[in-house]
């Protein structure tokens, strides 16, 4: 029920609407009524009402001030005047502040329930167009993200202009002004499955994964962007005196969300160095993607920055052969690596990791050890993919140990990067594969059900036997468009075939191509083509 207020100075009138109008049989609820604007106010303020009718002229406070101050601070209140002037400055008044209708006395029952059903009907065209633009928001919303990682990916890689940045982020309502800036990345994997779709650990990473969403989405100073598959980045912005401490928080709420659960997951957090112009940022996220690379060296540090790693080197420059730190040697450093890390963190792993033990490597043993240890490691990890020994042996670069007492520290750095730079290859190559599979059965899935209007994103992630959000990662990282654009396209494609070749109702054709409700599907119709159905319709014939 609609509610509805009454405002008339006259008494018997205001009775006689009261009374006369059976308002529930029209789909109202009268809700409350008063003699004028300054008594009304008040209550209509407290009441909310959907329709407010009032006359124009009344003592202490009018119609025209009533409707005003009603129009501004209740902006979905439609507004009926009833007024006993034929005076067009009246009219033209009510015009500018926006009231639906202007009835002149003497007003009939007829009159009035003529009115109020046209105000109902457009009050539930309004609410139900409103419904369906919440509901294609929300559908949309997955899209959205994907925008936005393409446009962090433009702004810290520099393909765009502080212009361009504006203008970008403007369209995708984006707000990006601030005085100081920030950069943060991080990452929350399940212990031993960071490779792949699930793992006995997976689950409770992603709730972690999806806590820090929530709360980074709440606060206007923090834009949350998913960088790759297994890593996010905040771009954090705010006035010069709150940086360090909006920075300070952001971190401090993923160690506290991941830290409890440090037996199950693997988290690291990066922090960048701040600045106050958008066009150093590309400067600051290529410092941050050098900090961040650390995680494979430091394993134990889960919370990176400038200061805490870049002494790391110079510390490791200073041992000798007698007093290695045995645990720089663990395989697990290189295998930690192999399976998180990135082609572009490469250089600076390996520099890291073999320059760290500089002076060492003048030992012939030594080198033939580290040279065995990465070479096993990397074995020993492709062969955790599924790969078979033939598959890669012949790839991975080859080493005469008999020539290694010559070797030199860049020659040394060379071979174990060639190494390390297969392995990825060959692991890229699996995961590519893999998910190719996985998108070539969930397309087929898509094909044979897009006509069900339940066919939903977990629905397919079930049936390819992976999360929603790893699902959801990949779909949109192979396919260049989100789950949703793809079966929205996918849907409007078909209807707008049957459009063309048959002479079948939009009702029809919605219930054809999976939307249940026929309105909702002019609705989006609208929204992706530009036109209505049957607009589409006469002018492809």
């Amino acid at each position: 029920m609609l509610k509805v207020f009454l405002v008339e100075d006259e008494t018997i009138i205001r009775e006689g609407l009261r009374d006369i109008i059976p308002w529930q049989q029209y789909g109202y609820t009268l809700v409350g009524d008063a003699g004028d604007g300054e008594q009304a106010l008040p209550m209509i303020r407290e009441l909310s009402p959907d329709v407010l009718i009032t006359d124009i002229k009344m003592p202490f406070m009018d119609g025209l001030a009533l409707s005003s101050l009603v129009s501004r601070e209740l902006p979905n209140t439609k507004i009926i005047i009833i007024s006993g002037y034929d005076d067009f400055e009246y009219a033209r008044q009510a015009i500018r502040i926006g009231v639906e209708q202007y009835l002149l006395k003497p007003i009939t029952k007829t009159m009035l329930i003529r009115t109020l059903n046209e105000v109902r009907e457009k009050i539930e065209s309004e609410r139900e167009q409103e419904n369906y633009l919440n509901k294609f928001r929300s559908e949309m919303q997955e899209y959205e993200q994907f925008s936005r990682r393409r446009f962090f990916e433009q702004v810290v890689t520099g393909q765009l202009t502080v212009e361009g940045i504006y203008e970008r982020a403007a369209k995708l309502n984006i707000p990006i002004h601030a005085q100081s800036y920030n950069l943060v990345l991080y990452s929350v994997n399940g212990i031993n499955d960071s490779t792949t779709a699930g793992g006995a650990n997976a689950d409770i990473a992603m709730r972690v994964r999806d806590r820090l969403s929530q709360f980074y989405m709440m606060y206007p100073e923090y834009l949350l962007f998913r960088w790759n598959l297994l890593t996010c980045a905040v771009l954090i912005k705010g006035d010069r005196t709150q940086i360090d401490a909006l920075t300070d928080r952001c971190v401090e709420v993923i160690r506290a969300q991941a830290e409890p659960y440090e037996a199950k997951v693997e988290w690291f957090v990066a922090v960048g160095e701040k600045t106050e112009r958008l066009s150093m940022l590309p400067a600051c996220f290529e410092e941050l993607s050098h900090t961040y690379s650390y995680r494979h060296l430091m394993s134990g540090r889960h919370i990176l920055t400038k200061e805490n790693t870049g002494g790391f080197m110079e510390q490791e420059d200073e041992s000798h052969l007698k007093n290695i730190d045995m645990a720089k040697l663990d395989p697990g450093i290189v295998r930690g690596f192999l399976q998180s890390g990135l082609v572009e963190e490469l250089e600076d792993f390996v520099e890291e990791y073999v320059g760290g033990l500089y002076d060492a490597t003048g030992s012939k043993m030594f080198c033939q050890y580290l040279i065995l240890n990465v070479r096993f490691t990397v074995i020993a990890f492709l062969e955790s993919l599924g790969l078979a020994q033939e598959s890669f042996l012949d790839e991975l670069p080859g080493v005469q140990m008999a020539g290694l007492a010559a070797v030199t520290h860049e020659e040394l750095k060379t071979y174990i990067r060639d190494m390390l730079q297969k392995a990825l290859e060959l692991r890229e190559s699996k995961s590519r594969s893999q998910s190719r599979d996985m998108i070539r059965q969930a397309a087929a899935y898509i094909e044979e059900h897009y006509t069900e209007d339940t066919l939903s994103l977990k629905e397919v992630a079930n049936y390819t036997n992976v999360s929603a959000n790893y699902f959801s990662a990949v779909f949109s990282q192979e396919m260049r468009q989100t789950f949703v654009e793809y079966l929205t396209k996918k849907r409007m494609d078909r209807a707008k075939e049957l459009l063309r070749q048959t002479d079948k109702r939009s009702a029809e054709i919605a219930a054809e191509v999976g939307y249940k409700d026929p309105h909702y599907f002019s609705f989006v119709f609208r929204k992706t083509q530009g036109c209505t159905p049957r607009d589409y319709r006469t002018r492809r014939r």
